[in-house]
């Protein structure tokens, strides 16, 4: 562990940070406001790809957190954005995910399609069916490459944790061989493309998370400082078993308001 640094910026980890599901965790809705209060810019930075950014305004506002669109960056728009990048208008798409991937997808002007495609996007999907799953690894075998919004394998909620879309790319990799492309968290691709929305350096940006195999080791890889807080996946025993350290540990996000506010 170092010494705990005010960052000038942060990129804020949703699921098991700020709240479990539709619950939100205690001292999230006073952190915010406390950013607001010392005009510190944040970026809430999600590996979850089912939701849009007006839905996340939508659902954080129900749990007193007063969020803009732009300040929110999750793994949909940017696997969108990479595929635009990489692809003409019109390109075939076969996606598991629910409405934020494939709404982000269509509006950067890919077609959603089940067969003869080029790209085969896999993010969480609560409705998968076996369906889904052998459309996409015939796809894959059949030359379309692999692309993951994100590679979480669980996801905390109300009722203890869930299937994430690292599972379901476990199961196409496990069928054809293929390893998916990451866009999001471990990568650090989406969290580079934070700090640029925030006009910060990575060095004086910290990322604030909950998981050691996504957040930490994507805010290491991007150059951030990592925080980690005891509310999500990763436990004490967990940093101490990993060779993953996170730069500063805090209990919650009450507890990392007390540093902010102690360090100016």
């Amino acid at each position: 562990m170092t010494e705990f640094v005010a960052p000038r910026g942060l990129l804020v980890d949703l699921d098991g940070v700020v709240y479990h599901g539709d619950r939100v965790l205690p001292g999230a809705p006073p952190f915010f406001r406390f950013l607001r209060e010392r005009g510190i810019p944040f970026l809430l930075t999600t590996n979850n790809s089912t939701l849009g950014p007006h839905q996340y305004v939508e659902k954080v506002a129900r749990m007193d957190i007063e969020v803009a669109e732009h300040e929110v960056l999750a793994t949909a728009d940017a696997t969108a954005s990479y595929l635009r990048q990489q692809a003409p208008e019109g390109t075939r798409v076969y996606v598991i995910g629910e409405e934020g991937l494939k709404s982000a997808i269509e509006a950067a002007g890919l077609v959603l399609a089940d067969s003869d495609v080029r790209y085969v996007v896999v993010g969480l999907d609560r409705d998968l069916t076996y369906q889904n799953l052998t459309l996409a690894v015939r796809n894959i075998l059949a030359g379309a490459a692999f692309v993951g919004p994100n590679p979480d394998t669980t996801l905390p909620m109300d009722d203890g944790v869930i299937p994430g879309a690292g599972s379901f790319q476990a199961a196409i990799t496990a069928a054809t061989g293929v390893r998916p492309l990451i866009i999001g968290k471990p990568e650090p691709t989406m969290l580079l493309i934070g700090c640029q929305r925030l006009g910060t350096a990575p060095a004086e940006t910290a990322i604030i998370g909950d998981r050691l195999d996504t957040d930490i080791v994507g805010g290491k890889r991007a150059g951030l400082q990592t925080l980690l807080v005891l509310t999500g996946v990763s436990t004490l025993d967990d940093v101490d078993r990993s060779d993953v350290k996170p730069d500063v540990i805090f209990a919650d996000l009450a507890e990392l308001q007390s540093a902010l506010a102690a360090s100016g």
